[in-house]
Order: C-alpha cells, then sequence, then structure tokens
C-alpha cells in the first residue's frame, strides 16, 4: 500500500485552509487496498491529537446506506419484507395516514412525499421528553407519531426530495421487524459478520460482558464535531445531528461512528456482490438497491444510495454505475463496480462550525486526484 505525495499533499494543504481540521482517506482497487492517509488533528478548538488512521469519525448520513438499507436488503433477502410493502404493514400506528401508504422503496429513494427534515427534537423537548441512553419506548413512538402527522408536501412518487425522516420511519421498522433494536440488530447481521470494528452507534457506551462484538471505544480516538447550542457542549462521541441525538444516538438516518477500514469492510460487501463475486449480500438485490430509479423524475437517488451524475462530489471520472452518499458531518463514499473502486473519506468538517462548506469542492477534487493516480496507473 502506498500513499502517493499528491494525494497526501491534497490533504495535507486542505487542513491548512480550513476545509477540515483532519480526515482519512482511503482508496481500494480491485479488493486491495491501495491508499489509506491521514492528516491533520482531531480539533482546532481546543487543539487536538493528530488523526491516525484508526481515528473515529461521526458518520452522519453514511448511516443511511451502510446501516438501514444494508439491513432492509438483508430482510428482503430472508423474506421477511418487500420492497413494494407498504410502511402502515409494519407500523400499524400509520394507518388511516397519508404516509402509511408509502412504500418501503418509496422511503428508499426519498419519493414518499415526506419533507426533508423537521426540528423534532425541539417538539419533544417541548413536550418534556428527553432522550437517555435507554431510548425508552415512549421517544421513539412520539417520533414516530410526529412524523406520522407531518403533512406530504407532494403527491407520492411524484418527484425526489431527501429526507431524513423517512430514514428514521426505515429506522423504526427495522426494529418492528427484528424485535432488535436497530444498533443490535445491525451489530449481529452486519457489522459482527463482515468483521467492520469499529462501526457502531453510541460509541461510548459500556460494553456489554455478554457478548464479543466491540461496543465502546475510546474517547481520544472519536473526532470532535461542534458545539451543540441545545446540548450546551462541545460533541465528542456523540451523535451530531440532534434528531438522532433525542432518539439516544441510535436512529435509520444518522448515528453511526466508525473509521474508514470499517467503512470498506461494508461496502466491499456491497461491490463484491454488485460483480457477482462471494458476498453475504445478494447480488441480484445489491444491483436494484444500486441501479438509478428512472420511474422518479429528475432524480438521482436509487434505494438508499445516491448515483452518479454531473455534477458528483465523486468527481468527472467515475463511471455512470458508480454509487455512493455523503454525510453532513464531512464524510463520504463513492464506490464505481465497473472499475472495482471505493474511495471512503472521513472527516468533521462541522468543527468547530457547520458553517464550514468548503469540503463541497474539495471533495471532486480529491476524487479526480485519486482516480487519475491509481486507475491510470493500471491502465498503463
Amino acid at each position: 500500500m502506498t500513499a502517493p505525495d499528491a494525494i497526501q499533499a491534497a490533504m495535507d494543504q486542505a487542513v491548512q485552509d480550513g476545509v477540515f481540521p483532519g480526515a482519512v482517506l482511503a482508496v481500494r482497487l480491485h479488493d486491495s487496498l491501495h491508499c489509506l492517509v491521514s492528516t491533520g488533528r482531531l480539533s482546532t478548538d481546543p487543539p487536538g491529537e493528530q488523526v491516525e488512521l484508526s481515528t473515529v469519525y461521526d458518520l452522519a448520513s453514511l448511516t443511511k446506506p451502510l446501516v438501514t438499507a444494508t439491513s432492509l436488503l438483508l430482510l428482503v433477502q430472508g423474506g421477511k419484507l418487500f420492497l413494494d410493502d407498504s410502511i402502515q404493514k409494519y407500523l400499524i400506528e400509520l394507518h388511516g395516514f397519508p404516509i402509511g401508504q408509502a412504500t418501503i422503496r418509496d422511503l428508499l429513494n426519498h419519493s414518499a412525499g415526506l419533507p426533508g427534515w423537521r426540528p423534532l427534537y425541539e417538539r419533544l423537548e417541548a413536550k418534556g421528553m428527553v432522550a437517555d441512553q435507554g431510548q425508552p419506548s415512549v421517544v421513539r413512538e412520539a417520533v414516530l407519531q410526529l412524523i406520522r402527522d407531518e403533512p406530504l408536501i407532494y403527491g407520492r412518487g411524484e418527484r425526489s426530495l431527501y429526507s431524513d425522516l423517512g430514514f428514521i420511519l426505515l429506522g423504526l421498522l427495522i426494529e418492528r421487524v427484528t424485535g432488535l433494536s436497530l444498533d443490535w440488530q445491525y451489530r449481529k447481521t452486519v457489522a459482527g459478520p463482515l468483521g467492520a470494528r469499529p462501526l457502531l452507534f453510541a460509541p461510548m457506551a459500556v460494553v456489554d460482558s455478554e457478548t464479543t462484538i466491540e461496543c465502546s471505544v475510546n474517547r481520544s480516538r472519536i473526532a470532535l464535531t461542534e458545539w451543540d447550542d441545545w446540548r450546551k457542549r462541545l460533541l465528542q462521541g456523540e451523535v451530531h445531528d440532534e434528531n438522532a441525538a433525542v432518539l439516544g444516538g441510535i436512529a435509520g438516518h444518522a448515528g453511526l461512528f466508525g473509521t474508514a477500514e470499517s467503512v470498506l469492510a461494508v461496502t466491499g460487501a456491497w461491490l463484491r456482490a454488485h460483480r457477482g463475486q462471494s458476498s453475504m449480500l445478494n447480488g441480484e438485490l445489491v444491483r436494484e438497491f444500486t441501479r438509478r430509479r428512472s420511474e422518479v423524475p429528475q432524480s438521482s437517488w436509487a434505494l438508499g444510495w445516491d448515483t452518479s451524475s454531473a455534477p458528483s462530489s465523486s468527481g468527472a471520472y467515475f463511471s455512470p454505475e458508480s454509487f455512493g452518499h455523503l454525510g453532513f458531518t464531512g464524510t463520504s463514499v463513492w464506490i464505481d463496480p465497473q472499475r472495482e473502486l471505493e474511495v471512503v473519506l472521513l472527516s468533521n468538517r462541522v468543527h468547530p462550525s457547520r458553517k464550514n462548506e468548503s469540503i463541497r469542492t474539495f471533495r471532486p477534487r480529491i476524487h479526480d486526484l485519486g482516480f487519475q493516480d491509481f486507475i491510470s496507473s493500471h491502465r498503463q
């Protein structure tokens, strides 16, 4: 494994330019890890330790494909549910409400008619509800009711609008179908079997002595995110997203923490299945989940994954078959099955403030650089 000088220099320069305090970049080609580099520090205010390859980041919306889409694919694969089932079949509280008629497929491709975001945490706080590590069922039920009562803003399937609310519902649906909390079913069915460690929710939770699955991370390994005016503290090891926080840090749209290599453990399963190679995931389902949904007008979304379309955070060179996702905290993953290429970028660009959006221009540049260094050289 090598770290080309140009990539390391670009990562170091991004720190100097204030794109993020620190980051880790992983590039895997033909199932071989060709590049794994780190740069910067865990934080700037206060000054943090150097980022290491094992640094754990808040993955934010990478939770959607890595946890929610992967878990749903396995449930479909196991015959526990079907993509065209209405969600009210499993979340019976939604019967008689417009959102209840939406299908699992609708929610996965962001075409159910839900708004993108609402401050659910503020509404719950106004009702005197505060989440804790036990994630009381009353809080989850209250969140379900808040989304249920949210008016749809367009007709189902008319268009696609990226929605955290839809993936919160999908997370609750997974819990209802499996009878397990989202974090535990993920450890048992995905992270554990794939050896993806650490890849978990609530990374500083107490280790359960009855399981061999790693479920806590030392605080010193975790990159800081932002000062949260709502929680009145600088966040480290706590989910950045407030709506996920009110759910105890465990939700279908956000809450996952991990390293670049642990993310690759899951993306590798998707890539192998897509190419018809040995994988815990069914290849036909993987290709369905990662194919752009042509039935939704002007949408780039597949099922839980986005697809590459100009202009794209994946840059200019990823093939049309590519699929990926971004995370608000400064994370991203892009997979090109045609070239057997996976690129994972983890950063905490929201530290010290989410107002910093310099990563928008950095992402395509680093993907283009990685493509030129690795793909082009392998063609020669």
